[in-house]
């Protein structure tokens, strides 16, 4: 089942779901300009490692003995970010394929514009950090030692579909589904199709390696629903009240 559209009308423009989605796709592009090694040392250098961030190793003793190798052979400067905490939000803007940012996006859009209309724009943005963050650290939490590196918009993203699970569960959420060999197009709840996605995570999460299964970091999207689910309505604006004399 995958969603493509809501129902769902906003009165404002999506300014800062645009922006991450540009900026997302901007630094997509500039991993594909990079060359192989070049390319893989950008994601070590600026993706939340767990036993980088503990303390537990250095970037130098994590990174893969080819690479490492070929970091060597060809002199290039090995320095991770400076303060290392800066990987955790540098590494939603990362993304490991075409598919990986394709999918993180289109949530992005169908449940975001939503969500940022609610919050507003400075909020959203500060709501979706937030989320990201708490995602990361879920997983960490469930992987730590590890060297592997997180990347990905999916715990940030994961937060936008926690507020939208609390604030708007009737909206209507077109999915494309596949029974058999066929496909077709279901108008669902975006409760029930959030539940099920949520539900997804916990199966998978059940029997995942270090908190990843298939290679997906599953505890940042449990962590990050849980977070913009418990933090929404925090974030949102309070109404004010007109007194009529």
């Amino acid at each position: 089942m995958i969603p493509f559209r809501d129902e769902n009308p906003t009165r404002t423009f999506p300014v800062v779901v645009v922006g991450l989605i540009a900026a997302n796709v901007v630094v997509y592009l500039y991993q594909l300009l990079l060359p192989v090694p070049a390319g893989m040392l950008f994601v070590y250098t600026h993706g939340a490692i767990p036993a980088v961030l503990l303390g537990q190793a250095s970037l130098v003793e994590v990174l893969p003995p080819a690479l490492l190798a070929e970091v060597v052979r060809v002199q290039a400067p090995v320095a991770p970010l400076d303060p290392i905490w800066l990987s955790v939000f540098t590494s939603m803007f990362l993304h490991g394929g075409l598919f990986h940012l394709g999918s993180n996006m289109l949530y992005l859009w169908i449940f975001g514009n939503n969500v940022e209309d609610l919050l507003g724009h400075a909020r959203f943005l500060i709501f979706y950090l937030l989320c990201g963050v708490l995602a990361a650290g879920a997983q960490i939490l469930v992987s730590i030692g590890s060297p592997v590196p997180m990347i990905g918009a999916s715990g940030a993203i994961a937060g936008v579909l926690g507020a939208y699970y609390v604030k708007f569960p009737g909206a209507r959420v077109y999915c494309l589904v596949f029974p058999f060999f066929f496909i077709t197009v279901v108008a669902l709840p975006a409760g029930l199709v959030l539940f099920l996605w949520f539900l997804f995570q916990l199966l998978q999460g059940i029997g995942a390696h270090g908190g990843v299964a298939g290679g997906v970091a599953v505890f940042a999207h449990i962590g990050g629903f849980l977070a913009g689910w418990a933090l929404v309505r925090k974030f949102e604006p309070r109404r004010r009240l007109r007194w009529i004399s």
